[in-house]
């Protein structure tokens, strides 16, 4: 219960953002205008920051980052066999195989500062930041199999792998960042979770895509059941403790990623099986995120 009550906060700004979004006089394109603000410059700010200023301790992140790619992996192995076992259309399958292992940094970052505060941060900035690249790497390259786009001008161009890359490679190179550009990406970074938890709920809806509802309920369970319970086994079998271990439950048990529906539209595929999975994985994660946590607690 104390661990719901802590997250609660997060999943009502987002249940405030579908309340803006259905009841008030926003039209849409202020909507993908905030979530494109937040896709290419708070949220790139933020990562940069949280990687570039954290300190780095490679022996003790190793095992749990390594454990990270090792489910996520998994995730894209389950999620791959939806139209082997439902009759799926490969523009669809390519769609919606990214909901099988996708994750929602805005959802995980306020969520892991809540429960186990800037040290949670810290570390879900750096495990987050690890994996980035590999999801976007399968995103991605799925979709361009099947939407004949450029894979690695795709790559090339996702803010959240270039962010990443330039923290990693800023903290590596041990240069300190002059005070004026820690405050700048600092502000920048401080607003990426209010209004990054608004869009989420801003973008949730049900629309007719053309995915089944079986293969729906495939690449949710894999998101929402499959990969936390690798992760958990994971924590259980390595004897992992703390707030990394917490982080890496919680991480595995994150909904889909909002910007999955983005990649999707821009790049020819199925959206609005995309916006689907989106919108009942966040809805069900209200439910199973806290519990997950609490088994970690």
């Amino acid at each position: 219960m104390q661990t719901a009550l802590l997250i609660l906060p997060n999943f009502a700004l987002i249940l405030v953002g579908l309340a803006l979004a259905r009841g008030f006089g926003y039209g849409r394109g202020f909507w993908e205008g905030l979530e494109k603000l937040v896709y290419f410059v708070l949220f790139p700010a933020l990562l940069l920051r949280s990687i570039a200023i954290s300190t780095l301790d490679l022996a003790s992140l190793g095992v749990v980052v390594a454990c990270a790619w090792g489910v996520m992996i998994l995730g894209m192995a389950l999620g791959s066999l939806a139209p082997r076992l439902f009759r799926v259309e490969p523009v669809v399958a390519a769609s919606c195989f990214q909901c099988a292992f996708r994750f929602n940094t805005y959802i995980g970052l306020a969520v892991a500062g809540s429960v186990y505060g800037s040290p949670g941060v810290a570390i879900a900035a750096l495990v987050f930041g690890s994996v980035i690249p590999l999801a976007n790497f399968g995103a991605v390259g799925m979709l361009a199999a099947h939407a004949r786009a450029n894979f690695w001008l795709e790559l090339a161009r996702n803010p959240l792998v270039v962010s990443t890359l330039a923290g990693f490679a800023w903290n590596l190179a041990g240069i300190g960042m002059p005070g004026f550009l820690d405050q700048t990406l600092n502000l920048l970074g401080s607003s990426a979770l209010p209004a990054g938890l608004l869009a989420v709920g801003a973008a949730l809806r049900i629309e007719h895509g053309r995915a089944s509802p079986a293969a729906h309920a495939w690449w949710l369970g894999v998101k929402l059941a499959a990969m936390p319970v690798a992760a958990w086994a994971c924590v259980r079998v390595l004897g992992l403790g703390g707030v990394e271990a917490g982080v890496l439950v919680m991480w595995a048990a994150l909904p889909t990623a909002s910007s999955a529906y983005i990649l999707a539209v821009r790049m020819g595929g199925d959206g609005p099986s995309v916006a689907t999975q989106i919108t009942v994985g966040t809805i069900l994660s209200m439910a199973t995120l806290p519990l997950w946590l609490a088994a970690m607690a």
